[in-house]
C-alpha cells in the first residue's frame, strides 16, 4: 500500500480523531506557577525545584473537598462492603495511573501478608486478606516497565483486561484515569458494569466538561451505576505531566479510601482528615530549606552524569515499585531511552535502571507484586475479535510474562551500568530503611556493597526521619521527612513519589527537555500524545494546529529513515518545532 502524504495524514488526523484533540483539558493547560521553569532551573536548580512543589500545593484544598462528599463516603462504603462479604477491590488504569493501581494492589498484599504485626489491633480485624484486591495495568504489568504503544486507544482491550479478573456483583471495581478520556480505562468501567460490580471512575478534569466534549467519558459520566469522583486540581507543574499533581490526589483518595474502608472500627482508626492534615505537613516538610537544598543537590548529582553520557542505576527494596513508576515514565515523558531487554543489542540502554540487590529477576517480580505478574500473550485472531487494527493483530505485541523477566532487575550482572564512565550506584532507602544500614551486617546493604563493586561512584537517597549510614558511600543525600505509619505505607509512596517526580522532571528540565514548563521531547506512542505533539510544535513552533500536524506527521518520515538506535531518542515533536522555528526564521530573513 503506497503510503500517504504528511498533508493527507494531517488532515485524517484533524478530521476524524477529534475525540482525541484534548487541548481543551485542564491537565493540558500551562500552570502559572511554573511558567518559566526551564529558565528557572538553568539559573538556579533550588529555584526550579521551588516552582514545582509549589504546585503541589493545589492538592489539599482540594483533597479536603473531596473527602467532605459523599461521592467518597460511597466509595468507602463500598469498598467495606466487598471487603468485609470476601470481595475484592480491583483498581484499574492506565499509565501512571495503571502503575498506581499496581502500587495499591501491591500495598495491600505486602501489609496482608507481612505488615499486620505493625499494628495494634488484630490482624484477623483488618477486613479481607492478600486477595481483597487486584490491579489491572493497561497493557499488563509489562507496562510497569515499558509503555505498550497504542493499547490505552482501546476500550476493548481494558474491557477484556478487567473480564479476565472476573469481577462479580460482589467486588468494587476503581477506574482512574488522569485526564477522565482513557479508552481503556473506561472499557474496564464497561467491563465492571456488565458484571454488576459497584463501579467508580476517578479522574482530574470538570466532569460537566469531559461529558460535553468527549463522547466516551460520557457514557459513563452519565450512567447512574458510575460513582463519579472528580478531582480536578488545575493544570500540571509541567503542561499535561499528569504524572504528578493528578496522580498525586488519586493516590490520596483512592488510597485513603481504602484503608478507612479496611481498618477495624475503634479510637486507633485513620480518619481522611487526619491523612489531609498529614499531607500537608508532609508537603511543607519537602520544601523546607534544607530538603530543597538536598534534592537539589542529588539534581545537579543525577544531571552531571546524564550530561556526561554516563548511567545510574538504583537499588532498592520496599520502594521498587515507586522507582519503577518514576524511571519507566520518564522515558515517554521526555523521550530517553525506556529499560532495556537482555535479548536487545540495538536500543540505547536506558539512563536510569532499577534492580533489586538481594533477588534474581523472577523472585524480584514475585517480592515487588507478591504474586506472578499478570502479562498479555493474546492471539492474532483475539485482537481481531477485540477490533484492533491489522497492523497490530497481524504482529501483536510481545507483552507476556517471559518478556517481561527479560528485563534484569534482579542481581544479575549488568555490565551496561558500568561500561561508560561516569557511572552511579545510587541505594534508595524509604522510612526506616536508612536506620537500618547502621546495624551491623544489615544484610540488604552488605547485598548492596557485593553488586555494586564494579561502580564509580556510590550514593545513598534517603527518604524519611532518619539520615543513613555514611560508611562505604561517596556521596549521601537525605531528605528528612517524617512519615506516618499507615497499613499501605501511604506516606512512604507519598514521599517517595512527590520527591522523584520533582527531581526527576527538574533532572530533565536541566538537560534541555523542557521549554518552559512544557514537554519539548514528550514521546507520541498513542492518539492523545500525537494531539499532545502537535499543540507542542504549534507553541514553540509559532503556527496555527494544522500547519503543526502536517510538520509533525513529515517528521515522523524523517525519523523513519534513520537507524533505529538514534531515532528511538529524537522526539517527533520536539524535532517538528525545531524544523518550524527554523523555517520561521528563514523566511523572515
Amino acid at each position: 500500500m503506497e503510503k500517504t502524504s504528511p498533508q493527507e495524514r494531517a488532515d485524517r488526523f484533524i478530521n476524524e480523531e477529534k475525540q482525541f484533540q484534548l487541548g481543551f483539558l485542564i491537565t493540558e493547560q500551562s500552570h502559572p506557577k511554573t511558567r518559566g521553569l526551564s529558565d528557572a532551573l538553568a539559573e538556579e536548580t533550588q529555584k526550579g525545584l521551588a516552582m514545582l512543589y509549589s504546585v503541589d500545593e493545589d492538592i489539599p484544598p482540594v483533597l479536603e473537598r473531596v473527602i467532605a462528599s459523599p461521592p467518597f463516603r460511597k466509595l468507602v462504603d463500598s469498598m467495606a462492603g466487598s471487603l468485609a462479604g470476601g470481595g475484592r477491590v480491583i483498581f484499574s488504569g492506565c499509565g501512571a495511573t495503571g502503575r498506581l493501581a499496581i502500587l495499591l494492589d501491591a500495598a495491600n498484599r505486602r501489609f496482608r501478608t507481612d505488615g499486620t504485626a505493625r499494628f495494634p489491633e488484630p490482624a484477623e480485624k483488618y477486613a479481607g486478606g492478600a486477595e481483597s484486591t487486584g490491579a489491572v495495568m493497561t497493557g499488563g504489568d509489562y507496562a510497569l516497565v515499558k509503555s505498550v504503544e497504542s493499547f490505552e486507544d482501546y476500550a476493548s482491550f481494558g474491557y477484556r483486561q478487567m473480564a479476565e479478573r472476573n469481577p462479580t456483583p460482589n467486588d468494587t471495581v476503581v477506574a482512574i484515569s488522569e485526564g477522565g478520556e482513557t479508552s481503556s480505562v473506561i472499557g474496564t468501567i464497561h467491563a465492571g458494569l456488565d458484571a454488576g460490580a459497584r463501579t467508580h471512575f476517578l479522574f482530574n478534569n470538570p466532569a460537566a466538561l469531559m461529558a460535553e466534549r468527549i463522547d466516551r467519558s460520557r457514557e459513563v459520566i452519565e450512567d447512574p451505576r458510575v460513582n463519579v469522583i472528580d478531582l480536578t486540581t488545575g493544570p500540571m507543574g509541567i503542561a499535561g505531566s499528569t504524572r504528578m499533581q493528578a496522580t498525586t490526589i488519586e493516590m490520596l483518595v483512592a488510597g485513603s479510601a481504602f484503608e478507612l474502608a479496611s481498618a477495624p472500627e475503634g479510637a486507633g482508626r485513620r480518619t481522611p482528615e487526619r491523612t489531609a492534615a498529614e499531607f500537608r505537613t508532609l508537603l511543607a516538610q519537602l520544601q523546607s530549606p534544607e530538603n530543597l537544598r538536598a534534592a537539589a543537590d542529588y539534581i545537579d548529582f543525577e544531571a552531571e552524569i546524564y550530561g556526561a553520557g554516563g548511567r545510574v542505576t538504583y537499588f532498592a527494596d520496599r520502594a521498587m515499585i515507586d522507582i519503577f513508576t518514576d524511571t519507566t515514565e520518564r522515558s515517554p515523558t521526555f523521550k530517553i531511552p525506556p529499560f532495556r531487554a537482555d535479548n536487545d543489542a540495538v536500543s540505547p540502554a536506558p539512563w536510569a535502571l532499577v534492580k533489586d540487590p538481594t533477588h534474581d529477576t523472577v523472585s524480584a517480580w514475585k517480592s515487588i507484586l507478591y504474586h506472578t505478574p499478570n502479562c498479555i500473550a493474546w492471539t492474532p485472531e483475539e485482537y481481531r475479535r477485540m477490533g484492533a487494527p491489522e497492523s497490530i493483530a497481524a504482529n501483536p505485541p510481545k507483552i507476556g510474562v517471559e518478556e517481561l523477566y527479560r528485563f534484569r532487575i534482579g542481581n544479575e550482572p549488568d555490565l551496561s551500568r558500568t561500561e561508560v564512565s561516569p557511572n552511579a550506584a545510587v541505594a534508595f532507602l524509604l522510612g526506616d530503611e536508612a536506620a537500618r544500614t547502621r546495624r551491623p551486617g544489615n544484610p540488604w546493604l552488605t547485598a548492596f556493597r557485593e553488586r555494586t563493586a564494579g561502580f564509580r561512584t556510590k550514593a545513598v537517597l534517603a527518604i524519611g526521619p532518619d539520615a543513613p549510614s555514611l560508611e562505604g558511600f561517596d556521596r549521601v543525600f537525605h531528605i528528612k521527612v517524617d512519615l506516618p505509619e499507615t497499613p499501605l505505607n501511604l506516606f512512604g509512596h507519598l514521599a517517595s513519589k512527590l520527591a522523584l517526580n520533582n527531581i526527576s522532571s527538574a533532572t530533565m528540565g536541566k538537560l534541555g527537555r523542557l521549554s518552559s514548563n512544557w514537554m519539548a521531547h514528550v514521546a507520541a506512542s498513542n492518539k492523545k500524545l500525537i494531539d499532545r505533539s502537535i499543540r507542542l510544535a504549534a507553541e514553540l513552533g509559532g503556527v496555527d494546529y494544522r500547519t503543526a500536524a502536517v510538520e509533525f506527521f513529515r517528521t515522523l518520515d524523517e525519523l523513519e529513515e534513520l537507524p533505529p538506535s538514534e531515532a528511538g531518542t529524537i522526539s517527533p515533536a520536539a524535532r517538528a518545532a525545531e524544523n518550524l522555528r527554523k523555517r520561521n526564521g528563514a523566511e523572515r530573513g
